[in-house]
């Protein structure tokens, strides 16, 4: 009995899927996910969670109620390296998105970039910084997170 061998073409797509490189980001990142951050945009998790499934893979774990993507991207000039998405389990609806710039280079860069101005929330040597449309800046380590956050709206009745 002759072992059956897997056809030419079959083999070479195998070959390209396993080399295949990281999904560049999409030329609409910019607009659809640093708007939601910016909480210019309407928030909707499931709309997030495809966009981000689409252009970037499969998210790569769901905790603290949302799920984790990695993501090569740059927003405002700044580095992204992981995008948050709310999953159902909590009353908020949020995005959020980690970057390798510290609290005061992303608040300037994005500052430059849209013109949103942000605003120290206390006094303390790390504040939340909040912008008049509800987003935040905020220490994460020595890098920041910034993120846009609402309770999720409830059906009319």
């Amino acid at each position: 009995m002759r072992a059956s061998r897997p056809a030419p073409g079959a083999m070479l797509l195998a070959v390209l899927v396993m080399a295949a490189p990281a999904q560049a980001m999409p030329s609409t990142f910019s607009q659809v996910v640093g708007n939601a951050l910016l909480c210019r945009s309407q928030l909707d998790n499931r709309y997030f969670h495809d966009y981000l499934t689409t252009s970037f893979g499969p998210a790569y774990k769901r905790e603290g109620g949302a799920y984790w993507f990695r993501v090569e991207a740059t927003l405002w000039g700044a580095e992204v390296k992981q995008v948050v998405v709310s999953d159902d389990s909590s009353e908020l609806v949020f995005i959020g998105a980690l970057t390798d710039s510290a609290p005061e280079a992303l608040e300037g860069a994005v500052r430059a970039a849209s013109g949103a101005a942000f605003r120290a929330a206390d006094a303390s040597p790390y504040p939340l910084r909040v912008s008049n449309t509800g987003s935040t800046i905020a220490y994460m380590n020595d890098k920041s997170k910034i993120y846009c956050a609402k309770f999720k709206s409830q059906p009319v009745r």
